[in-house]
């Protein structure tokens, strides 16, 4: 089938990079959020992403107005749906939000609507079970910041057809990025290798292995990551972390993916990374220095 118009839900900074390349590349999208201030902050993130992107003369300023005027935002699931040839649900990595969600999605968009979810690591099948169309719904994961990252984890799920598969691996192709289908299993294959190791970085802290600065270190020069893994936890989120290890340890029921101790009273205190401005570090501005309870 053809895709032409895509609803995303979801405008925080997953919703509003994925809206941001499906514009780029020319599908008219929906942009859909319970809050007019969460779209109107989502718009200014897309049009400074867009500026750098003239910048570096990636893209044109034409092609940056394009893209823009290609975007519409709604509070309303009601408004965006029905137009939709595939759906993207951004929202937070819960089930319940998510098959409240698609229970939605399903009484709302037409019968040939792709229903895609960006989950990090809930089970497609599981998310598909709210549906009356299994068959239709797939698993679209891509990597943060979206415009730059080429992945998407395209996962099916027990009941996703062939043809729905296919669609959206071209779908993904045409955006310029790499597709790699993968099987419906707790983290699917990005976070199941990922968070770990994430995991594992923050025992090593907590048994006092070694300090923040020194394990990034480590695994920057060491294994060549591009940043290390405690950094890496902070930009994706702390909060985010343990909600994946969480549906991992109870997806798989094995004691290796419970989140360490030390995530779980950061996550409980507020300290969730970049966000929150103090993780593993402390942020402000372009400025970051290791937190000030890791320091010794």
């Amino acid at each position: 089938m053809t895709i032409k118009n895509v609803t995303v839900i979801g405008s925080g900074t997953m919703g509003n990079g994925i809206a941001h390349v499906f514009a780029q590349f020319g599908y008219e999208v929906s942009l859909v959020d319970l809050s007019a201030d969460a779209l109107k902050r989502a718009l200014e993130t897309i049009t400074k992403n867009f500026d750098r992107q003239v910048a570096k003369g990636t893209v044109t300023e034409a092609d940056k107005t394009a893209a823009l005027a290609r975007i519409k935002t709604f509070t309303a699931l009601e408004e965006a749906a029905p137009s939709a040839d595939l759906v993207v649900e951004v929202a937070t990595e819960n089930v319940d939000v998510k098959h409240k969600i698609f229970t939605q999605i399903d009484r709302l968009c037409p019968s040939h609507t792709i229903l895609a979810s960006n989950t990090s690591s809930i089970s497609i099948t599981r998310i598909a079970a709210a549906t009356k169309r299994p068959e239709q719904v797939i698993g679209m994961h891509f990597m943060n910041p979206v415009p730059v990252m080429k992945l998407v984890e395209v996962i099916r799920g027990y009941a996703t057809s062939d043809a729905v598969t296919n669609t959206v691996m071209e779908v993904s192709r045409s955006l310029q990025k790499t597709p790699v289908e993968v099987n419906d299993y707790p983290g699917f294959v990005s976070n199941r290798i990922l968070m770990p190791m994430i995991n594992e970085a923050i025992y090593t802290l907590f048994e006092g292995v070694a300090g923040v600065e020194e394990i990034d270190t480590v695994m920057k020069l060491g294994m060549a990551h591009p940043m290390g893994p405690l950094h890496l936890a902070d930009f994706i989120g702390l909060d985010v972390c343990k909600a994946i290890l969480d549906v991992m340890y109870e997806g798989f029921g094995n004691p290796k993916y419970a989140p360490c101790p030390l995530l779980v009273n950061m996550v409980r205190a507020g300290h969730l990374g970049v966000k929150s401005g103090k993780g593993f570090y402390e942020y402000n501005g372009k400025d970051m220095k290791v937190a000030a309870r890791f320091v010794k």
